[in-house]
């Protein structure tokens, strides 16, 4: 049985990757109009990825017989005074989902809720790999500056198409 104050927290944490999911459409939708199809591009598949994790939770929830609350979120930040602003935001918001989902494993342990520290696991690992996406991803964009091209360049090279993690967990609805 999941722990219920682990189930409740969990419920909060849907919403937190729900608005994350609704942060990265508004960056991509930026690049998009600065005719950034490179950037776009890997926002529009980082947001995908947070409504994966949001819906990973939900089945977690479904499959321990939790109930699931999906809660509301607040509207994004939609406009940005240079290429730099989304990624310096999008950082700060990986490493608060990183304290976040530190918390969650907390409660899990403090539970004893072996089942929900296990699943919180493969989160751990995806929050040391999205920092450090986004920390590699500011210090090439401020090391171009304003340089469009160079910064396409780079995500054209170095973001290619990853394979999916046969050690995630499952997706509901997929």
């Amino acid at each position: 049985m999941t722990a219920p104050r682990f189930a409740a927290q969990l419920n909060e944490q849907i919403g937190n990757e729900f608005a994350a999911h609704q942060q990265y459409v508004a960056c991509a939708i930026h690049y998009d109009a600065l005719t950034m199809p490179q950037m776009a591009a890997f926002f529009y598949g980082q947001a995908l990825e947070e409504r994966e994790h949001a819906m990973m939770m939900v089945q977690f929830l479904l499959d321990t017989d939790c109930e699931v609350e999906i809660p509301g979120v607040e509207a994004p930040v939609s406009k940005f005074g240079s290429v730099v602003e989304p990624i310096q935001l999008a950082l700060a918001q990986e490493k608060r989902v990183s304290e976040q989902v530190f918390a969650l494993t907390r409660t899990a342990r403090e539970e004893n809720d072996f089942a929900a520290e296990q699943f919180m696991q493969w989160f751990i690992k995806e929050q040391v790999e999205e920092v450090a996406t986004m920390n590699d991803l500011l210090a090439v964009v401020t090391r171009a500056g304003e340089d469009i091209n160079a910064i396409e360049e780079y995500m054209r090279r170095e973001q290619g198409g990853a394979n999916a993690d046969a050690t995630a967990p499952p997706i509901a609805g997929v």
